[in-house]
């Protein structure tokens, strides 16, 4: 074969790839289901689209932030449950509890600021329309006021990104 002829895929590697990096969110959140919680001064923020399918978001919230949102699991959270291809968390909302479920699918950021770490998806929902996709909305739920409300935008050397497993 020669160098102007690529190949197919056929492994998805790109899948494989985003599949394995879910992964790790997967057993970050299950550590911090232990009984010490999490280990010194590591949370994380989660962004994900709110009407992914499979995503359980309050129709308040959902009314609010229609595209996606961003909580932090530091201090306040509870009920954390992390299963194979989800995981559900009780987070309060104005003084009000809400329970929120999030497949792994659903999710395009994950940052844990105590070490510069991010993981970031290219998540592409079927339903949405392009005015959806313009919107950037993310909150921080949590009572704390000296967190930011948004993410930095230079996260350090430790962003992992996917371009370079896609097909071109």
């Amino acid at each position: 074969m020669s160098d102007d002829q690529i190949s197919m895929d056929h492994m998805d590697y790109a899948n494989l790839t985003q599949t394995a990096l879910r992964g790790v969110i997967r057993s970050a959140l299950t550590r911090a289901t232990t009984p010490e919680g999490l280990p010194g001064e590591h949370h994380f923020y989660v962004t994900f689209l709110t009407r992914f399918e499979g995503v359980q978001v309050p129709a308040d919230l959902l009314a609010k932030y229609p595209h996606d949102i961003t909580i932090v699991l530091q201090h306040q959270f509870r009920d954390l449950k992390v299963l194979e291809n989800l995981f559900t968390v009780t987070l309060s909302f104005g003084g009000a509890p809400k329970v929120l479920v999030v497949p792994y699918t659903a999710i395009t950021r994950f940052y844990d600021p105590s070490v510069q770490f991010i993981l970031e998806f290219d998540v592409v929902e079927g339903d949405e329309d392009e005015d959806d996709l313009s919107q950037d909305l993310s909150i921080t739920p949590m009572a704390d006021t000296d967190k930011p409300d948004t993410l930095p935008e230079d996260a350090g050397p430790k962003v992992v990104s996917l371009d370079q497993f896609r097909k071109k």
